[in-house]
């Protein structure tokens, strides 16, 4: 039985790759639908991209709604610095034909929830956490019906991207982010510790490029694209792929470690706001709260990645 899933994201180049990831794997992933959120750039141009990226996959019967247009308290940040203008720079893709749906990706998730059998949706949010806590406030009756909630967001021993102390998914909106946290939900964590052992090097790029397909192409595109903001940034022998990671784990979780810790998140300070506060050594006496991964397997992922990616 594949796992049925909704993907809350906000693409951006390594959104993208995961969609595609989930795309190419029906036999371990259902998608219920794909909710766009505010993050990497505005709502209007995440919304389209997502369904730019169906359509790369030949997939224009995937739903796909918009959600929360800002986050919960603050100003939206976006990264246009790392994605380009478009969110999605690289390749150049036309203008998607199918449309978005009229529901509100919050109301999409609620009634999801609510119709599908309780423990058996599990949602994979890959940007800020805005839709979902959103989704919990407005109808808190959901939160014993999420099967797990798997995310990209959040660091530890890499601290932070886009302050010294925070990672962007979370500190775009660490309100959501610590709604979600308390909301016993069981959660897995893929924090910047895993991503950056996840480098698209040269060689990796050139096996997506060497597939010969339009969406192989369009990965290696996208992946060269971003990978001239992060080598030049941390000096890496390539760019770090966030956000596959959630999608492989639900495929092939063995290639993940980690622990089960307390992560609480930081919404006070100026100096470490969206800071999430992992007990990684387990020196508080605070419930553990969330399965905080800590490494994968590069080689087993990247090989999952190509040989899926290749089924496009």
């Amino acid at each position: 039985m594949p796992r049925k899933i909704i993907i809350d994201t906000d693409p951006g180049q390594d959104d993208a790759v995961a969609i595609l990831l989930a795309l190419a794997s029906p036999e371990e992933i259902e998608i219920l639908g794909i909710t766009a959120v505010a993050g990497n750039v505005p709502l209007a141009l995440t919304a389209r991209n997502a369904r730019k990226v169906c359509e790369v996959a030949g997939r224009s019967d995937v739903k796909v709604y918009a959600g929360c247009d800002r986050p919960l308290a603050h100003t939206l940040v976006t990264a246009e610095h790392v994605h380009g203008k478009t969110g999605l720079d690289g390749p150049d893709l036309p203008e998607p034909q199918m449309p978005l749906q009229d529901q509100h990706g919050v109301d999409f998730i609620i009634e999801t929830l609510r119709a599908e059998p309780p423990g058996t949706v599990t949602l994979c949010p890959l940007g800020p956490l805005t839709n979902i806590a959103t989704a919990l406030q407005k109808a808190p009756d959901i939160a014993e019906k999420v099967q797990e909630i798997v995310l990209m967001g959040g660091a530890y021993f890499e601290v932070g991207n886009i302050t010294p102390a925070a990672e962007f998914n979370i500190y775009v909106d660490p309100e959501a982010a610590e709604i979600v946290f308390k909301s016993g939900i069981p959660i897995v964590v893929m924090p910047l510790d895993v991503t950056h052992k996840a480098l698209v090097t040269a060689p990796r790029n050139e096996a997506f490029r060497s597939l010969g397909t339009h969406p192989g192409t369009v990965v290696a595109e996208w992946t060269d694209f971003f990978e001239r903001f992060d080598k030049e940034k941390y000096g890496s022998a390539g760019a770090p792929l966030h956000d596959p990671t959630v999608i492989a784990y639900l495929i092939r979780p063995e290639l993940f470690t980690g622990r089960h810790v307390n992560v609480e998140i930081e919404t006070q300070s100026n100096l470490t706001r969206g800071m999430t506060v992992a007990d990684w050594w387990r020196v508080t006496d605070r419930a553990p709260n969330a399965m905080f991964m800590g490494d994968l397997d590069a080689d087993g992922f990247f090989a999952l990645l190509t040989e899926r990616i290749g089924r496009l």
